[in-house]
C-alpha cells in the first residue's frame, strides 16, 4: 500500500507539529529584582514580589559574613544594582554588581581598608583550572556570585540594565 492508500483508508495518520521559532530575548519574563540567599546557596528572580526563577550559585571561598575589604574572599551583603554587563570577561558572561555602596566605603575607610570592588554574577571560567564537579559543588570565587553557564544565559537575559539586587546571609 502507498502512503496515499494508509491515509484514506485511516491506516495512517500524520501530525503536523509547529516548527518553533528562534528564541529572542522578548521572549523571556524580565526580573525587576534579583535576590541571593548566601546560606541557601540560590539567586531568585523576581517579578512583581514574586520568585519566577531559581539558580544554584557558587560564593566567595570565605563565603560567611559581610564582605569588608579587598581580599577577604566574602561575598557582601546589601542592596545593589546590576550596573554593568562583560560579554568578553574571564568567565562565561558576567553582569557587575555595584559594590561598593558609600556605607561599604565609609565602613572600608574607619577599618583603614580598601573595600575590594569588582563584584560580579559569571559563569564558569573561560579557562577552568579545576574539574566541572569542583566549579558545580564548592564556593570558588574570590567574592562573586557564580552560575553555570547555561543559568548565566538565562540571568543574562532576563535581568536589564540597573535592576536592583538583594543580598541577604
Amino acid at each position: 500500500m502507498t502512503i496515499r492508500h494508509l491515509l484514506a483508508a485511516g491506516l495512517l495518520t500524520i501530525f503536523v507539529l509547529p516548527i518553533p521559532t528562534a528564541l529572542k530575548a522578548g521572549d523571556f519574563p524580565v526580573a525587576d529584582m534579583v535576590v541571593i540567599e548566601k546560606a541557601e546557596r540560590k539567586l531568585h528572580l523576581m517579578r512583581n514580589g514574586e520568585i519566577f526563577r531559581t539558580f544554584a550559585i557558587a560564593l566567595g571561598i570565605r563565603p560567611v559574613g559581610d564582605k569588608k575589604q579587598e581580599g577577604d574572599f566574602k561575598t557582601p551583603e546589601g542592596k545593589y544594582n546590576l550596573d554593568m554587563r562583560n560579554a568578553n570577561s574571564d568567565f562565561f558572561l558576567s553582569i557587575h554588581v555595584s559594590y561598593p555602596s558609600s556605607k561599604d566605603r565609609r565602613e572600608a575607610k574607619n577599618l583603614g581598608v580598601d573595600p575590594g570592588g569588582s563584584i560580579m554574577i559569571h559563569g564558569q571560567p573561560n579557562q577552568p583550572v579545576h574539574s566541572e564537579t569542583y566549579y558545580r559543588t564548592q564556593d570558588w570565587t574570590n567574592g562573586c556570585i557564580a552560575v553555570s553557564n547555561s543559568d548565566m544565559i538565562d540571568i543574562w537575559l532576563m535581568t536589564g540594565e540597573n535592576t536592583p539586587i538583594e543580598i541577604r546571609p
